[in-house]
């Protein structure tokens, strides 16, 4: 049986479920999730969490993203991205979409953002996607959100052919933001139609793409039993989080009960959720929250035995 974090390189043409049915298959266990869904038309490093690992996968969920992507000005899509209908058109001149001009805008769309969901997504209106509304032709009203843009930056040249200008960015965020509503406000705020016309991520939760396996050499790796080596342990999709080590036997024995302790008991400084690691060995105990009506202690939210 496999535990730990597997990061995967997720091909274009293929769901982010796709990814977790192939790897049941070829891991022979369905202790198998995924870390955030990539859109079937979107490449790059999706973290899997196989066995006592799945526990994390929230964490690491909500930790930073980064992708690559590149955004065509002058059309705009029903999906925000190149797999839609083209909704609106616009000719650009190549000489109002410059280099400098777009530096500029982008600099709007650092920190905190309001977006508001494309129709072709899986927000939740009234208890329903919002992309079944949008396969029935209906459009509703969708809730603003405010996400977190820590870093944008143009990484090619504004290239202009036949009325449309494109160009490639790089972009860290925070959980729950859309690149192609990204798109196509930047397009907004040029004046022009837009969407996001290819999109890779290329970092999730400190996971880095260049560390990424294809499905075909992890079922390599696993019929010749070396697929151990590539998985990373759980601490790593935790490292977003202090954590404090625990070195007296008793403790780490306590821990493993679920007990709970109080907050001053431990010498760091945390805001919201804790780390418990063995000392010796390197392993996570527990994760530990602070008391919902009691301040001053902390209670295990998950513990790992």
């Amino acid at each position: 049986m496999y535990h730990g974090i597997l990061p995967v390189f997720k091909p274009r043409g293929l769901t982010s479920h796709d990814v977790v049915f192939k790897l049941r298959k070829i891991l022979k266990t369905k202790k198998v999730g995924h870390t955030g869904t990539l859109d079937p038309e979107v490449d790059g490093v999706l973290p899997i969490c196989i066995g006592q690992a799945t526990k994390v996968s929230d964490y690491v969920m909500d930790m930073g993203k980064t992708y690559h992507a590149e955004v065509t000005i002058g059309v705009s899509t029903t999906t925000e991205d190149q797999t839609g209908d083209v909704v609106d058109q616009k000719q650009v001149d190549a000489n109002v979409i410059t280099n400098q001009v777009v530096d500029d805008i982008l600099k709007e769309f650092t920190g905190w953002i309001t977006q508001i969901p494309p129709m072709y997504s899986s927000v939740k209106v009234n208890g329903k996607k919002l992309y079944e509304y949008a396969r029935q032709g209906l459009e509703v009203e969708r809730p603003e959100r405010q996400v977190y843009i820590e870093n944008i930056q143009r990484v090619s040249d504004v290239i202009t052919t036949n009325g449309k200008a494109t160009f490639e960015m790089d972009v860290t965020c925070g959980k729950g933001t859309y690149i192609r509503t990204l798109a196509t406000d930047i397009g907004k705020a040029l004046g022009y139609p837009a969407h996001m016309s290819r999109l890779t991520r290329t970092n999730s939760g400190g996971f880095d793409v260049a560390q990424a396996l294809t499905l075909d050499t992890i079922q390599e790796r696993h019929d010749e039993e070396t697929l151990t080596d590539a998985l990373l342990p759980l601490i790593y999709g935790l490292k977003a989080f202090p954590q404090y080590k625990v070195h007296d036997a008793n403790l780490i024995q306590r821990i493993k009960n679920g007990q709970k302790f109080e907050r001053a008991q431990f010498d760091i400084d945390f805001d919201q959720t804790l780390i418990m690691v063995d000392a010796t060995t390197d392993q996570v105990l527990a994760i530990y929250e602070v008391h919902p009506s009691r301040a001053n202690e902390i209670k295990p939210k998950k513990v790992f035995n």
